[in-house]
């Protein structure tokens, strides 16, 4: 059985779960960060200890106006009404993406919420908010080449933890499982160099509606899966083998 880590999320359909019952598509949304708020308590209850959503990608900027901005409203508010909750489960808040972007406002709650919840340590929820994965690895390139551009770093001492080490995740472990509602088959701009090994599990389901045993079914499935990273059954049965077993 697998250990899961890392939960990605990249919660999809809450628009077309509006436009299907001929409503806003923000009633859409706030449905959305009500199951926002089931999934992460659901991941908590069972110990998962990094879970990341995509919350608003880099390419969501050129949606309507209006829309945005009342996606920025609903972040806000979502994370005024969360902080005691993070607080007293003991999750930490991280945020991923060019923040800058984001409202003044929003900026401001963001911060305070990260700052608050800095000493948790049960769970690490991290937000991806004008995020983009390739965007993110030309600004993890641009820090290494500033690195070099100092003298602090060769151009040969450049290897896979340095680029792990300059992205927004840093500190953070790869995905060992990525979830995707309403039935899109794609990873979408997100985290593209973390989920490099990750497992995928795709489902019809619309985010609104994706409830805890919808969760539990994609977490049950991954466990069923054997995760080689390039090596063969065999040798994976080898590593599982403990000191001192008889292997004849």
């Amino acid at each position: 059985m697998p250990p899961l880590r890392h939960l990605a999320i990249i919660m999809d359909g809450n628009g077309r779960w509006a436009e299907q019952r001929h409503l806003p598509r923000i009633v859409g949304h706030r449905r959305g960060v009500e199951t926002v708020q089931r999934i992460v308590a659901a991941c908590h209850a069972r110990g998962i200890p990094y879970l990341t959503l995509y919350a608003f990608s880099s390419e969501n900027w050129g949606r309507p106006v209006e829309e945005v901005g009342a996606l920025m409203g609903l972040l806000g508010r979502y994370l005024q009404s969360e902080l005691d909750t993070m607080l007293q489960r003991g999750v930490r808040l991280r945020v991923i993406g060019e923040t800058g972007r984001l409202p003044a406002d929003v900026q401001r709650v963001l911060e305070e919420t990260v700052s608050r919840t800095a000493a948790n340590g049960e769970m690490v929820l991290t937000l991806a908010l004008s995020y983009g994965g390739r965007d993110e690895i030309v600004r993890g390139v641009r820090r290494l080449a500033e690195q070099v551009k100092r003298g602090a770093l060769l151009p040969e001492q450049i290897g896979e933890s340095e680029l792990s080490a300059a992205l927004d995740t840093a500190g953070i472990p790869d995905p060992d499982l990525l979830i995707r509602t309403s039935g899109e088959m794609r990873i979408s701009n997100f985290l593209l160099w973390q989920l490099a090994y990750a497992e995928l599990h795709f489902t019809d389901v619309l985010w609104p509606d994706f409830d805890e045993a919808e969760l539990q079914t994609a977490l049950d499935r991954f466990r069923q899966r054997q995760r080689r990273f390039g090596l063969t059954a065999a040798q994976l049965a080898e590593q599982a083998t403990t000191p001192g077993e008889d292997r004849h």
